[in-house]
């Protein structure tokens, strides 16, 4: 409808301008608004007042103008000139009568538009550490990041869904050395655990898999692996230390095939249980990006070179430095330690320089709000490597905290006590906890409660919209069990007409201006909000109204009419990775 309305308001200025009533040069986007009280009509415009002075006119001139060439039109009842120049616009009830046969006659494509036809977005997100399984703080990502990439597919982008697999550098290291001691137990030896090791549950599985498979083979003593080891954290040591220590000890002592088994077992298992997860959860992505793949194919070496052929690095005590500060980050970044090694930001460097060669016109990175510090250091690589920084948009997601009852759960994967992703979509259902983790901006804290999740009430809004959606269905199964035909056309829509019919078929116009929105914003929640106004408004009716009445025009109208909000709740799920159940 307001797209529509703004097509109109188009035609106008174009006319006024070939009339010359106004200058040519006018240019700009008009902007309607639904107006908070409909006593004011049903949209209201404000371009005579942004565009008078360059009209050579008083706004209130202009908008008389303006209303005067507006085309006649089936959808507006009249237009009114308010206050300074606002122009208000009153739609007749064939508006959303013709809206209802829009919807029914689109059906899937009700709401989706090409806004952003021709665009190409490739969407990162998740990217959790191959060390341990998804807990439910990496959850609100995923959900974020797939509701996020189904609502820009919903007006008209190209978008390419991307995890990005942190398969090499220290954290992996410490996973196959966790893994290995694991082994050494299962051998019999009795090691004291590094507090720095991973120590869940799903380590001793991985091991316990490599024992059954190797025996004892690669065993080797307790003494030998924690001979002239530095102390841990508990024996007043460094726990850093330690676990490197015990990286290179395990590496020394196994050589390089055999350290390399316990290393990829540990990845192949765990991302494989990553990936299984997300498919469950409803998450697929375009590409598995590995992070080893930058240095094998020498990516990395290619925008360290880059740099340095722009004169943006430089070396100091044996290191080189990325001349960050000169691009807005807080100061400047190592790349190349003074060992050597490439720092965990060259990996970061070189990723994005990829990125940039794949073409993408956009970039959205769906980051944890933990690594808000590196945003700049990585837009300074962007402009550095010669990119605008605004092709990458950087979206942090702060991680939910989980509570069952009044107890607050912990989410270490270091320690092991933390509630998986899994353990939470087995709980309260794949439904809810997409939902849940979306009805939030991605920004601000959430509290999941999984009491609210599981219950069937009103206080549920997954609950509260799904039930709409299922007293629907039940109306229809009940009109094929009395083998009862509904038929629709437009002219017995002319009979809803009170004021709860009316509330259901504005809401329902309401629905493509709210995917628009929440693409452009970036705002997934945007869609659950007026998911649970359109419920509400459906329930509303549904409880005041009888639908299977006797009158057989009036019956029929009301069908129509409840079959689109069917068919809106059912894209609005949808996009959001909720399903659409037509039994409760």
């Amino acid at each position: 409808m307001k797209q529509h309305l703004q097509t109109l308001f188009y035609r106008a200025i174009a006319q006024l301008k070939a009339m010359g009533d106004i200058p040519q040069d006018i240019v700009g986007d008009i902007r309607l608004e639904r107006t908070r009280d409909t006593r004011h009509g049903d949209f209201a415009c404000n371009a005579a007042m942004i565009w008078a002075k360059k009209g050579h006119k008083r706004p209130r001139d202009l908008a008389l103008l303006i209303r005067d060439q507006l085309p006649t039109d089936d959808a507006i009842a009249k237009v009114e000139i308010a206050g300074p120049g606002f122009i208000n616009v009153f739609l007749t009830p064939f508006a959303y009568h013709a809206l209802i046969d829009d919807i029914l006659t689109t059906k899937e494509a009700f709401g989706r538009s090409q806004i952003g036809a021709g665009q190409s977005v490739m969407i990162e997100f998740v990217s959790a550490n191959p060390t341990g399984p998804l807990h439910v703080g990496h959850g609100r990502g995923a959900a974020y990041g797939a509701a996020l990439a189904n609502l820009l597919m919903a007006v008209g982008s190209k978008v390419h869904k991307e995890y990005y697999v942190n398969d090499a550098g220290r954290q992996m290291d410490i996973l196959a050395t966790s893994v290995w001691l694991r082994y050494l137990e299962l051998c019999g030896e009795t090691v004291t655990f590094p507090s720095n090791g991973y120590q869940g549950d799903y380590v001793w599985d991985i091991a316990a898999d490599l024992h059954r498979r190797y025996a004892e083979d690669l065993r080797q003593s307790a003494e030998t692996v924690f001979e002239n080891i530095p102390p841990d954290v508990d024996e007043g040591g460094d726990k850093e230390l330690h676990i490197d220590a015990l990286i290179k000890r395990s590496q020394a002592l196994l050589g390089e095939e055999s350290y390399r088994l316990f290393f990829q077992k540990g990845l192949e298992i765990i991302l494989e249980n990553i990936r299984r997860d997300l498919e469950q959860f409803g998450v697929t992505y375009d590409e598995w990006f590995s992070e080893s793949s930058l240095n094998t194919n020498n990516t990395i070496v290619r925008a360290i070179d880059q740099l340095k052929a722009a004169g943006h690095t430089y070396e100091q005590e044996g290191a080189l430095w990325f001349r960050s500060s000169a691009f807005g980050d807080e100061k400047d970044r190592v790349v190349i330690r003074e060992n050597g090694q490439f720092t965990y930001f060259a990996s970061d460097m070189a990723y994005h320089l990829n990125k940039l060669e794949r073409g993408f016109d956009h970039l959205i990175n769906i980051w944890g709000a933990d690594h808000h510090g590196y945003v700049p250091r990585i837009k300074a690589v962007m402009t550095a490597l010669g990119a605008s920084a605004h092709r990458l948009t950087f979206l942090l997601v702060q991680f939910a905290t989980l509570y069952r009852g009044k107890e607050r759960l912990q989410m270490s994967t270091r320690s092991g006590e933390f509630v998986t992703l899994r353990e939470l979509r087995e709980e309260v259902g794949r439904d809810a906890a997409r939902f849940f983790y979306i009805q939030r901006k991605s920004e601000q804290h959430l509290n999941f409660d999984l009491e609210l999740a599981k219950s069937q009430s009103n206080d549920n809004p997954v609950y509260y919209i799904q039930y709409a959606y299922a007293r629907i269905c039940s109306v229809f199964r009940l009109m094929r069990e009395k083998n009862q035909v509904c038929s629709h056309n437009k002219a017995m829509l002319k009979r809803l007409g009170n004021p709860h019919e009316q509330a259901l078929m504005v809401t329902l116009s309401r629905y493509p201006e709210v995917i628009e929105m929440a693409a452009h914003a970036y705002e997934p929640h945007q869609l659950t909000y007026y998911l649970r106004d359109l419920a509400q408004d459906f329930h509303t009716f549904y409880d005041t109204h009888k639908i299977l009445i006797d009158d057989n025009e009036l019956r029929d109208a009301r069908l129509s009419l409840i079959a689109a909000c069917q068919q809106v709740l059912r894209n609005g799920l949808t996009i959001i990775g909720v399903s659409t159940p037509e039994v409760m």
